[in-house]
């Protein structure tokens, strides 16, 4: 009979199989486990899981004793509580007494229905069903997760959150045995609304532990006098814009462990809404920051936005994600790939004077050129000419190509159209990106995905993006503090971390950036409004990089002064001052540099070169027209002919070479002018009715004196190298041609259209 009775349950249970789908608020926690934010749940509850492990042995004792004392020992119904209970109704004729089990209040809370005996059958076959299924923490951990507290709050976790604003693991028994008891009458004993009711009801309770021996004495004594302050509590809001972004990665999760710092986030939360709060005045509304480990590239605080609820201002819109105009903020990795590829060492000259790239004539931040600067004075200064310079010798495919190999989305989706202009900004980028970006620069050139969940794996080795050797010579030039982008008196006023940084602001002053790092942290930061509305004001140097330095010394404000070692292939040597090249003979100011063995270039100094003149230095010979005596040895400056062009437009004295000897009748074949205005191969449209003029400007050697121009062919002027010259040209296809004195040639063509 029993064996026809367990067949039968069998079959039953295969042809009906209970399987509950629970659907749970998705809570986003801290790398602690606090909870940081926490959502409704599709049903619009606030069903939060419960793990196994926060079900404490106090809670489980208090639960089982109340509600089913032979939880352990029954198969999911209680037989001998079941006729108890059938009798008690039989004889007062009404219901009196009730026989459900933990595992039946499960059932009817998973599947509810009316109280009738037939739904009472299946309540318990269910019941035996689930026994078959779970273990018994499993259905205590159901249990827990489903009972209702009132509204919409169901489960243990949300009741203790919502009502004690702690964990359930940390309640006290006073606190347990005031939660066990309103799901038995959850209006009467309402938390928050009916507290003396629920206070009452619990020292009765309390008294029946007492009386059961459930606990000590005085234990029950401190419970009772336990005060029982209880109100409902918002939801936990930390991280919003991770929680969001996390929900929707993993959106079938109910608890999604982050690597966030709950201190950390608060306290960067705070710091940022205040700094921002002092900017209001200055029509600047937003900023976001992100914070990365280095060691493990977990994210240690996420801010999307100032304040999260503005909705004038974008709060809701992730800034860490939000592409952007870069600025300058790509220039570190155009350097550290310039190194790598032997072009330049810290202290190789460049010229920073005005330029032309084929039609695009970028200018400096503060609009003012320096002249013959290094390398590493440079990028220190963010200056703009010199960053082009390099991008052109790099070439912008390679740049691009290193930048996908980052992993910069849109820089991916618009390699095609992009040209010089993207290492001063001409393109898109998130915070994310460039945060990624500097912490590889941290991690010796290793570039290594962020961490936002637990989940995911630390990365013991990343992709090579630079070698650790350019991203040497990287970090010592980003730690300099004698530039111009240390914020106004901050080294005065507070305390200057040690880290290495870069800042940036785009073209409009619509974007403020500044990305720092040292050994521990890599911390990005933004600034400006959502709108993308320019504000005269902001500046990645006194916008962005106080709040860059305020975070660094409130996360990590005794952090080592120990730096980057220097790599076996990094070394010292002694270069020309003039040109940071191999000293020749006549370099008489040497200094060193470092460079990187077996790559940086080996070019020998060229800064000066040797000149035959006369006695009085007035002629000039080349080795064809020397004379058999007098005649002397000199050094001269070798200029290039945009610097020469420089220093005649601002009347800066240079040496110049005497003119060459007249009756030379040698040709000159190197050297020839370099035509900057017009743009070889542009268009230019003209009115008929007012005829306009185009201006003809070059860029020549030192030994030139004189230039001639011509138009198809004709002779149209004769000036000095740097004068400017202007012509009404034809209309049609126009050949320009520019000669000097030394009978070299340049031509180009333009197309004159009429309008």
């Amino acid at each position: 009979m029993f064996g026809c009775f367990i067949s039968l349950f069998l079959l039953l249970d295969l042809l009906f199989p209970f399987k509950p789908k629970v659907q749970y608020s998705t809570q986003i926690t801290a790398n602690d486990g606090t909870i940081l934010h926490a959502f409704l749940s599709p049903d619009d509850k606030w069903r939060l899981y419960t793990n196994i492990s926060e079900i404490t042995p106090l809670l489980q004792k208090t639960l089982i004793h109340k509600e089913d004392q032979y939880f352990y020992y029954h198969p999911g119904i209680n037989p001998f509580a079941m006729l108890r209970a059938a009798g008690r109704n039989i004889f007062s004729g009404k219901r009196t007494s009730g026989a459900s089990t933990i595992t039946m209040q499960v059932v009817r809370l998973l599947e509810p229905k009316k109280r009738t005996y037939l739904n009472k059958l299946t309540e318990s076959f269910r019941a035996m069903q689930l026994e078959l299924h779970y273990s018994k923490d499993e259905i205590l951990q159901l249990y827990l997760n489903l009972v209702p507290y009132g509204g919409n709050i169901e489960g243990i976790k949300a009741a203790s959150l919502f009502y004690f604003g702690k964990m359930p693991q940390l309640l006290s028994l006073s606190e347990i045995t005031a939660l066990t008891i309103v799901p038995n009458r959850p209006s009467s004993l309402r938390p928050g609304m009916r507290n003396d009711a629920l206070i009452t009801a619990r020292n009765q309770w309390l008294t029946r532990f007492s009386n059961d021996n459930l606990f000590d004495k005085s234990t029950i004594q401190d419970a009772i006098a336990e005060p029982l302050t209880v109100k409902r509590l918002t939801t936990p809001k930390q991280a919003p814009h991770l929680a969001q972004r996390l929900k929707k990665d993993f959106p079938d999760q109910p608890i999604i462990n982050t690597t966030i710092k709950i201190q950390s986030q608060k306290q960067i939360e705070e710091q940022v809404k205040n700094y921002i709060n002092r900017l209001q005045s200055m029509n600047i509304h937003n900023a976001a920051v992100l914070v990365i480990n280095n060691e493990t590239m977990a994210a240690e605080a996420y801010v999307g936005s100032a304040d999260f609820n503005n909705p004038f201002d974008g709060g809701q819109v992730d800034g860490i994600r939000a592409i952007r105009s870069p600025g300058s903020t790509l220039k570190p990795i155009l350097y550290a790939t310039a190194f790598d590829k032997g072009l330049i060492t810290p202290k190789t000259a460049l010229n920073d004077v005005p330029s032309n790239f084929s039609g695009y004539e970028p200018e400096n931040f503060d609009q003012h050129f320096n002249g013959q600067v290094t390398a590493e004075f440079a990028l220190a200064n963010s200056l703009n000419i010199p960053a082009v310079k390099i991008l052109k010798e790099v070439s912008t495919p390679v740049l691009i190509d290193k930048l996908k190999k980052a992993d910069f989305q849109t820089i991916r989706k618009q390699s095609k159209d992009l040209g010089l202009s993207m290492i001063l900004g001409g393109c898109g980028v998130s915070l994310e990106e460039l945060t990624r970006l500097f912490a590889a620069f941290s991690n010796e050139g290793e570039l290594k995905p962020i961490r936002y969940a637990t989940e995911n794996p630390v990365s013991k080795k990343g992709e090579q993006l630079v070698s650790k050797e350019s991203t040497f010579l990287l970090n010592n030039i980003l730690t300099q503090i004698t530039r111009p982008d240390l914020p106004t008196n901050f080294d005065n006023t507070y305390h200057l971390p040690k880290i290495a940084w870069k800042t940036g602001t785009s073209y409009g002053k619509r974007d403020a950036w500044s990305i720092g790092y040292n050994r521990k942290y890599t911390i990005g930061v933004w600034v400006g409004n959502f709108s993308g509305e320019g504000v005269p004001e902001l500046s990645g140097t006194n916008t962005a990089t106080p709040l860059l330095f305020s975070i660094f010394n409130s996360l990590d404000y005794n952090s080592s002064r120990s730096w980057y070692q220097m790599p076996e292939n990094v070394s010292l040597r002694k270069i020309c001052a003039a040109s940071g090249d191999i000293p020749s003979d006549f370099c008489d100011h040497q200094i060193t540099d470092y460079f990187i063995m077996g790559v940086s270039p080996y070019r020998k100094c060229q800064h000066l070169r040797y000149v035959f003149t006369d006695l009085a230095s007035k002629i000039s010979y080349c080795t064809y027209c020397l004379p058999e005596s007098g005649f002397v040895k000199k050094t001269y400056p070798n200029l290039a002919p945009e610097l020469i062009a420089y220093y005649e437009s601002k009347k800066i004295p240079y040496q110049k070479l005497p003119p060459h000897n007249p009756s030379c009748e040698r040709v000159f074949r190197e050297g020839a002018p370099l035509i900057t205005s017009p743009n070889d191969g542009s268009e230019y449209f003209i009115q008929t009715n007012e005829p306009q003029q185009i201006q003809l400007s070059c860029q020549t050697r030192n030994d030139v004196q004189e230039v001639f121009w011509y138009v198809n062919d004709k002779l149209v002027k004769r000036s000095s190298p740097h004068e400017a010259v202007f012509i009404s040209p034809p209309i049609g296809r126009v050949k320009i041609s520019c000669s000097d004195d030394k009978g070299r040639n340049s031509d180009i063509s333009i197309l004159v259209k009429k309008i």
